[in-house]
């Protein structure tokens, strides 16, 4: 019948309410979530409650927030939402501070676990019974919600607090690429010895933690993935919203694990622009075809290279890419015009080890920096293949 709604539609974890209402029910809730924790209004509505068969038909496709949905719910009490980079509505700048304080539309106080405070406290913890973790994640190991996940983990098998994690797709695939971080060199931008690319869900990627024993002094958490209904790792995601303010569309969030080297560089990604990571460019860089400007904008109150014109190249017509592109990083530092200031101290935090810089320094060609990537992918393989859910 034209309308009806398909018996296999997907659903994101968050969505699939039927899986998880039982594992909080009359319980004090505590929530990790931001501005990507959105549910199908038709969808949740009509998992838990009566709606007409007009509404189903028509499969109303209007989005609510997670914490906008269960305050509705009078047997669900949600008590505290725990914001993590960017905050709980997503606005905040690239590493800005996030403060505490109360969600102006519930009420609800929010609790800001971004900063000097990454991990929550046991007083931070207090009278909840149980953690719901509902983050859009993009499958890049420098994206800092996985290193978020990490520590909401860690704190709730500290203080014995079951954790759900509502899982989401990578919108980057099951594609495994890139250098493996060494453990030296681990911080909050790579906290786990991965290659940059995971290819795995979030939900997935909180089995392995708790699987290899990752948390500090080998804990494990009561942990429970809510899987996505319907779907498998070859399905291609977009993101509804944007998963932070510096990632517009799904251009962006393909680019993202190539150019976020750029950000170990004095080399702009374009910030401060409308095209994030979706362009590259520098003072120091040659005139080419192309040229932009940064000045402060939504995400980037004082974005890199502020007010300087930027020689570059545009990629926001690039196809899509299955996996890392080094030639742009090798370009540019092959045309940088002043080659000792190419680099920042930051490159070492992203590539997960010195050993990229010293590559590209050396005038290694891609062909031969990918072959040096690969035993660390074909051991990560083996170690993330029993946490799969698709």
């Amino acid at each position: 019948m034209k309308g009806q709604v398909p018996t296999a539609q997907f659903h994101t974890g968050a969505s699939n309410t039927e899986a998880y209402f039982e594992l909080i029910d009359g319980k004090d809730i505590g929530i990790v979530t931001n501005q990507t924790g959105i549910v199908d209004y038709d969808s949740v509505f009509r998992m838990t409650d009566s709606v007409s068969m007009k509404n189903r038909e028509m499969r109303i496709r209007k989005q609510i927030h997670l914490v906008d949905f269960l305050v509705t719910k009078s047997h669900q009490k949600l008590k505290k939402i725990y914001a993590p980079e960017h905050g709980f509505r997503g606005t905040a700048d690239d590493g800005e501070d996030i403060k505490d304080g109360k969600d102006t539309k519930t009420g609800i106080p929010i609790i800001s676990i971004y900063g000097d405070n990454k991990k929550p406290s046991a007083d931070q913890l207090k009278g909840i019974d149980v953690m719901l973790f509902d983050l859009q994640d993009v499958g890049t190991r420098f994206y800092t919600y996985i290193s978020t996940l990490h520590y909401v983990m860690e704190a709730c098998a500290e203080n014995k607090i079951p954790l759900i994690v509502l899982d989401r797709p990578n919108p980057n695939g099951s594609v495994v690429d890139g250098p493996t971080l060494e453990k030296q060199y681990s911080s909050f931008v790579g906290m786990h010895p991965i290659p940059v690319l995971h290819g795995l869900t979030i939900g997935e990627y909180a089995r392995m933690i708790n699987g290899e024993k990752w948390l500090k002094n080998g804990i494990q958490c009561d942990l429970t993935v809510i899987p996505c209904l319907n779907y498998n790792r070859q399905m291609t995601y977009h993101l509804p919203v944007r998963p932070s303010p510096n990632l517009p569309n799904d251009r962006a969030i393909n680019l993202y694990p190539s150019l976020c080297f750029f950000e170990g560089t004095n080399v702009s990604i374009g910030r401060g622009t409308e095209k994030q990571f979706q362009v590259y460019g520098s003072p120091n860089l040659p005139e080419m075809h192309f040229e932009f400007t940064p000045k402060p904008n939504f995400g980037s109150k004082n974005p890199p290279l502020n007010g300087k014109i930027c020689c570059g190249e545009d990629l926001s017509f690039e196809t899509r890419h299955a996996g890392i592109e080094l030639k742009w990083l090798l370009k540019a530092y092959q045309d940088f015009t002043d080659k000792p200031k190419f680099f920042i101290s930051y490159f070492t935090k992203l590539a997960g080890s010195p050993t990229l810089q010293r590559q590209i320094e050396s005038g290694m060609s891609e062909a031969e920096i990918r072959q040096s990537w690969k035993p660390g992918i074909d051991e990560f393989k083996k170690i993330r293949k029993p946490y799969e859910i698709y």
